[in-house]
């Protein structure tokens, strides 16, 4: 497939997409999302040979939110109750996406440059390692525009930080900027801006030469958040069983025995 909006590379096993819209410093429209979805659901087609995905942003940020040009109305219009639903596209398209994402069988790193704002500061926490330049910010934007926060930062938000700074970064729409991001517990990592790309792909490299069990991890760390300690001990229970029966655990098994480094085939 073609894309307007995003680039896709993929070599050695690590895709690299890239949101590429610069005249909106890669606002998430609409059309933008769609070209996501469909690119991470190619990754994971029979016969793809991606291993771990890396998101980042194009230019001077990663990405500066939704396309507002796309809500529709016109700022002089008066409020009214019964116009257009600013809510509708986060169920038929932001909602899917992230859902997405949170389910997705494959590792993915996200290296955020410059502004992750709005739904785009969703889309960044989605990483299971998320890397920020110094100069990137998080920032929950809504309250500026009238809005409440979307694309699951309020679940994601008191998860990571807790309920107190979680507040804040929502009712204050201040910046978070990378080292306070990590401070916080909001990212994996802070680097120089010109690391930012080296350490996102020496990650990557990492997760992508890992075993299958890899996709498991993520998932139960993703239950945890919802499940209770007897569910998630079962779900433990059911991913050990499918992982003990792969290849990739009788390969790490006999690397172990003999001293070597284990070479994993993902089955």
């Amino acid at each position: 497939m073609v894309y307007q909006k995003i680039k896709v590379t993929i070599a050695e096993g690590i895709a690299v997409v890239t949101l590429s819209d610069p005249a909106t410093m890669n606002a998430a429209g609409v059309d933008l999302v769609a070209e996501l979805h469909e690119a991470f659901r190619s990754f994971v087609k029979d016969g793809s040979d991606v291993r771990c995905v890396v998101l980042t942003g194009d230019g001077r940020g990663f990405c500066s939110g939704a396309n507002l040009s796309g809500r529709g109305g016109s700022v002089d219009e008066p409020a009214d109750p019964d116009g257009p639903d600013a809510g509708a596209a986060l169920e038929t398209t932001y909602n899917p996406f992230m859902t997405t994402l949170r389910d997705y069988p494959l590792p993915l790193v996200t290296a955020v440059n410059g502004a992750a704002a709005g739904v785009g500061c969703s889309i960044a926490l989605m990483g299971d390692l998320i890397v920020a330049a110094e100069s990137a910010y998080f920032l929950q934007a809504f309250r500026r525009i009238g809005l409440v926060p979307d694309g699951g930062s309020t679940y994601l938000l008191p998860r990571l930080i807790g309920k107190a700074r979680a507040m804040e970064m929502a009712l204050m729409g201040e910046k978070i900027f990378g080292k306070t991001a990590l401070e916080w517990g909001l990212v994996n990592r802070c680097v120089p801006d010109h690391e930012l790309m080296t350490t996102a792909m020496t990650l990557a490299r990492s997760l992508a030469d890992g075993p299958w069990a890899l996709g498991s991890i993520r998932k139960l760390m993703w239950e945890s958040l919802d499940s209770a300690w007897a569910e998630q001990l079962h779900n433990e229970r059911a991913a050990q069983k499918h992982a003990g029966r792969t290849q990739d655990f009788r390969e790490g098994v006999l690397a172990f025995l003999q001293k070597r480094v284990a070479v994993f085939s993902r089955k």
